[in-house]
């Protein structure tokens, strides 16, 4: 389906998102071990979590600006440089404040991740690859989280967590010389009828992107559903040690299944979209009936609490998260529906902003509830409607998703 340029452009953006994930999740993994050695609280620890998405919300305002202006040739790399080298600080902190200021600069950083990956696909790939294009990237970022607890808790045990923080970071910055060396840049251009226009600054106005229905229905939605994204992400590792007794190497397979089922999700969520809109299906008809079903997945999740095996929590969180990708790559195939390409990349960020903040308020509300006895229960409960309330929300906006005119 893909020419070779764009399946070498297509690998560098996968291998983007495996390091962006990689470099987000380690925290999570190695809480255990942080937590002894900084003697945070549940509290210290998801006001931590909760400020690295604080600094990302407020670097999504201008993350899409920034990528819609300078061009994805240097987007892309300034993006993978300048998160690598903020996730190798974290090796230099030696207290918890000095570890916050760490996740900030990482969280500001990662924030270009997404909205400069769809941004690129929305320019170098046909209008009907790019559903299975944002699919395979969606499921990068969980082979990530699947990679990452298989090595890292092995690699801390070997050199510790601080050289395991700067040998994970510097994996960024070859990235950055194999995307210069290669050329890969230029496959960004291909989709477009004049390629040096196709990666120009675009003048994109606030005015126009918060008249577009698009905007909010993108925007709600995220915040609706990307906080359950987030709470899995920073507080599972928590779960599994907490619940069930696990220690940091016995979850370290666990996790790798749970985010094994999260890619099968977005894989599977961008694959059945094509088909059914080949076979005869609107868009329309097509990406909501998909979310629907992703939706009323998702719903069964609370019982993980009630559970006695650990593998049945993995197969409930799995399925959650599967759900999740499948939904979330087909929200994103709504942005490179109904969106215009010179605002795809602003558009992503403002909802990547939203969830962001969404997600910010749960990890922060996570750490003051298990702080203070409650438990995981509300949180689950919340998680169980986010996907149906976020169904809705689009609906509501866009009762018709129509292609944009690109």
């Amino acid at each position: 389906m893909f020419k070779i340029d764009r399946r070498f452009l297509l690998f560098m953006l996968i291998v983007a998102s495996i390091l962006n994930y990689a470099d987000r999740q380690i925290i999570a993994i190695l809480k255990p071990m942080l937590q002894e050695d900084l003697h945070w609280t549940d509290a210290d620890y998801g006001h931590l979590a909760a400020m690295f998405q604080l600094s990302a919300a407020v670097a999504y305002m201008f993350a899409g600006w920034f990528i819609d202006r300078v061009g994805l040739k240097f987007a892309n790399p300034f993006a993978v440089g300048s998160w690598s080298l903020a996730a190798m600080a974290h090796a230099f902190a030696h207290t918890v404040g000095q570890f916050t200021l760490a996740r900030v600069a990482l969280g500001a950083t990662e924030a270009l991740g997404t909205p400069v990956g769809i941004k690129t696909i929305a320019t170098a790939f046909e209008a009907r690859s790019r559903s299975l294009a944002i699919g395979i990237l969606n499921a990068a970022g969980n082979l990530g989280a699947v990679v990452t607890p298989l090595f890292v808790p092995f690699l801390a045990a070997a050199v510790g967590w601080r050289h395991t923080f700067s040998i994970v970071g510097g994996l960024g910055l070859v990235w950055v010389a194999v995307w210069f060396l290669s050329g890969a840049w230029n496959a960004a251009a291909l989709n477009a009828p004049e390629p040096d226009k196709a990666v120009a600054p675009a003048k994109v106005t606030w005015s126009e992107v918060f008249r577009d229905r698009a905007t909010w229905a993108i925007m709600g939605a995220k915040a609706l559903f990307d906080q359950v994204w987030w709470f899995l992400l920073f507080w599972t590792p928590d779960l599994f040690h907490r619940v069930f007794g696990l220690s940091i190497k016995e979850f370290a397979v666990p996790l790798a299944l749970i985010y094994l089922m999260a890619a099968s999700g977005s894989l599977i969520g961008g694959a059945v979209v094509g088909r059914l809109i080949a076979s005869g299906w609107s868009v329309n008809r097509a990406r909501k009936t998909v979310m629907l079903v992703c939706a009323l997945l998702v719903v069964p999740v609370p019982l993980v609490l009630f559970v006695k095996s650990y593998w049945l929590a993995v197969g409930l969180l799995g399925l959650t998260l599967a759900a999740h990708q499948g939904f979330s790559v087909n929200v994103f195939g709504i942005i490179t529906d109904v969106i215009p390409a010179k605002r795809v990349g602003t558009i992503t960020s403002l909802g990547a902003l939203s969830g962001n903040l969404a997600g910010m308020g749960v990890l922060q509300l996570a750490g003051m509830l298990l702080t203070s006895g409650v438990g995981y229960m509300p949180l689950f409960l919340m998680a169980a409607c986010a996907y149906l309330l976020a169904l809705l929300w689009i609906h509501l906006w866009l009762p018709v998703l129509r292609l944009a005119n690109l």
